[in-house]
């Protein structure tokens, strides 16, 4: 057991148990304890992604998975769901194996970081989606099969609006632009990288109606380096929390409400009749409101009343005058 091993109490407890019952000796602990820890690292397979960074880009998969998600279920208009399954760091020779052929294996670049990286997508998912697209009821065919030039086209267009979202999730860590570069569909003719290089993946678990399959991001580390730094957590929270508190974001969200339109009624008055009443309602019947003449009117911004006036005219226009201000309501009153 290593020294950062934290025990449950279950455990506590056996351990407990067996030094009572003189199954386990406390100078048998001590001696393993003694003992020197080995710790099995293979020189073929080396780690290049801390915990940290890896939590990171399962945090910024997690927002694409959202964004994608969103983007599919109004787009193909019926029940769709993406979740990020794992993500791990192997080599590019191991990931090139595990994926069926044929696939849709879309390279693309992510600029400004050099070399390309790799958007698959299992055929069921691919399939089922064309299908949806075309009219059908979102089946894939029993048997996988590579894409004809007119599925293609649709496909790219959906790739793109994916990378579309990439770039959004990307965005609190860094900023890239996403572009497509080719599609394939034999894993083999797909050599990005050196086999023995690493990589990170990751794999969202999909579901667009009945179908299933998996999605999988295959980014190489060689890529990555020059951004290793920003693949914090830390630095996520740091950054995400400058940009809410900057002057210049707080400047634009000040201009872009300032924009926004918001309706504004002046209320006459109100009166109550029965469907009746308004069935038989003519050209020159009166309705007698529940206001005098002489009483302040209420003026209603969006759904809230806020100040009450007094009507007139400005010049030639009909105006009102603002005569109190309702502060009921307000957030500094909630």
């Amino acid at each position: 057991m290593a020294g950062s091993d934290v025990l449950s109490q279950s455990e506590i407890d056996d351990l407990l148990s067996a030094l009572s019952t003189g199954v386990v000796s406390a100078e048998e602990i001590k001696t393993e304890q003694r003992q020197r820890k080995i710790k099995i690292y293979d020189f073929k397979r080396p780690d290049k992604f801390s915990k940290d960074q890896i939590r990171t880009i399962y945090m910024l998969h997690e927002n694409f998975a959202r964004l994608i998600n969103t983007y599919l279920s109004a787009h193909l208009r019926t029940i769709v769901h993406v979740d990020v399954a794992s993500v791990d760091q192997l080599t590019y020779e191991e990931f090139i194996r595990s994926l069926p052929n044929p696939s849709v294996i879309s390279i693309f670049q992510m600029r400004p970081l050099k070399g390309n990286a790799i958007l698959e997508i299992n055929p069921n998912i691919i399939l089922a989606l064309i299908d949806r697209l075309f009219g059908g009821p979102g089946l894939s065919p029993a048997k996988p099969r590579p894409l004809t030039d007119i599925e293609e086209v649709i496909v790219r267009r959906v790739i793109n609006k994916a990378l579309e979202s990439m770039q959004e999730a990307w965005k609190q860590v860094f900023v890239i632009e996403p572009r497509l570069d080719a599609i394939e569909t034999n894993p083999q003719f797909t050599q990005i990288v050196p086999p023995n290089d690493m990589v990170v993946l990751v794999t969202l678990q999909a579901k667009i109606g009945q179908a299933e399959g998996f999605i999988s991001i295959c980014i190489p580390y060689l890529m990555l380096e020059p951004i290793m730094s920003k693949l914090t957590t830390t630095f996520w929270v740091a950054s995400s929390m400058a940009k809410q508190s900057s002057p210049e974001m707080m400047s634009v969200l000040q201009r872009k409400l300032e924009k926004t339109r918001i309706p504004a009624i002046v209320e006459l008055g109100q009166v109550s009749i029965t469907v009746q009443e308004l069935l038989n309602l003519a050209v020159g019947d009166v309705l007698q409101l529940n206001s005098r003449t002489n009483d302040d009117l209420s003026v209603i911004i969006g759904t809230r009343e806020k100040f009450k006036c007094k009507p007139g005219v400005s010049g030639n226009r009909t105006a009102v005058q603002i005569t109190q201000i309702i502060s009921q309501g307000d957030d500094n009153d909630e």
